[in-house]
């Protein structure tokens, strides 16, 4: 089965692993931790791997490194 196929519309259950993922439960899509954007997996670029969480994309990434304090503000 491809990565993408039978999830329907639902919310898919990822492990974040360092440069991929792993889909725990199939679904077609994640939610920004910090927006609250739905992304679709095939659109699914952002993630930590310490903290187990999706973002939409790079500034919401960094806004996440900065509230976890890993960066200055």
């Amino acid at each position: 089965m491809n990565r993408f196929e039978g999830g329907g519309n639902r919310l898919a259950v990822i492990e974040y692993l360092d440069g991929d993922f792993r889909i725990v439960q199939t679904g077609s899509h994640v939610v920004c931790a910090i927006t609250a954007q739905t992304i679709p997996l095939d659109e699914l670029r952002y993630w930590s791997v310490a903290r187990q969480e999706a973002y939409v994309d790079a500034a919401a990434s960094l806004a996440a490194e900065q509230k976890a304090g890993n960066l200055p503000a």
